[in-house]
């Protein structure tokens, strides 16, 4: 299968203002300095982008402006992952037609008919490639390395931060093997992981592609902020986001995961 990207990619933060509306302008602007600096590939409306918090026609406005704002070589990701088949594959159509070049979708929480629940998505994304996204503590079980095969999915992104799946997923599944845990990037990049979608890269993004590259020192390097990023989300990402650039640190309140 051809990856959607290779190399690191980003699971943009959507930036919102003052009044808490999403702001189009800073997040696109974002996206656009992050792909001047190495990233291959830019996921919008993820986990990390609050997607639970944007309502449908935010959700349309960030992937369009994120589109726009990158150049045309970088793919634009669309997180689609919803409770229910029928809901993903709207969400889904409504990303394609604002521009998204791919969609992730983690499955619903028990993870049953995995295949019908993909091949829901699969009919509305058209040929945009699709990627199964494992993220137990949102949806578990998860996607099962065994069911992968049987999925109409061209990879799958791995947030469960074990080495033992990731090397289970790179060894064993033909298809593209993205690494969401930013702790395991020069471990996934040398035995021949496709890529990593990664929250870190909003505000590491050079240390990130050199340790998926195999560099020790640099995903040593990572470690303060990975840790401090896994224990703090979105909101962590942006306080550091605002003392490194002056961006706002404005974060929604918590809702169901997307």
């Amino acid at each position: 299968m051809t990856n959607v990207f290779d190399g690191v990619g980003v699971a943009l933060v959507t930036i919102f203002a003052a009044d808490g509306s999403a702001d189009l302008a800073a997040t696109g602007a974002l996206a656009a300095d992050l792909a001047g600096r190495g990233i291959r590939g830019v996921l919008a409306c993820g986990t990390t982008g609050e997607a639970a918090t944007l309502t449908d026609a935010e959700r349309t406005s960030v992937i369009a402006a994120v589109r726009a704002a990158v150049p045309g070589d970088i793919p634009v990701l669309a997180g689609t992952g919803a409770e229910s088949a029928q809901r993903a594959a709207e969400l889904t159509a409504a990303a394609c037609g604002a521009g998204a070049d791919a969609v992730l979708a983690w499955p619903p929480p028990g993870s049953a008919d995995l295949p019908g629940y993909y091949a829901a998505i699969r009919a509305e994304a058209g040929d945009r490639p699709v990627l199964a996204y494992h993220i137990p503590w949102i949806s578990a079980p998860g996607v099962p390395v065994d069911a992968l095969a049987g999925l109409p999915i061209t990879g799958v992104k791995d947030s469960s931060g074990s080495a033992d799946r990731l090397l289970d997923e790179i060894a064993r599944y033909r298809g593209a093997t993205y690494v969401g845990s930013s702790a395991l990037l020069a471990l996934a990049g040398p035995m021949g992981g496709a890529g990593a979608i990664l929250a870190l890269a909003n505000v590491e993004p050079e240390r990130c592609c050199r340790a998926f590259a195999g560099d020790a020192a640099a995903q040593r390097e990572l470690a303060g902020r990975h840790l401090a990023v896994r224990a703090g989300g979105p909101a962590a990402l942006k306080r550091i986001l605002a003392a490194d650039r002056g961006m706002s640190a404005v974060v929604r309140p918590a809702a169901l995961p997307s």
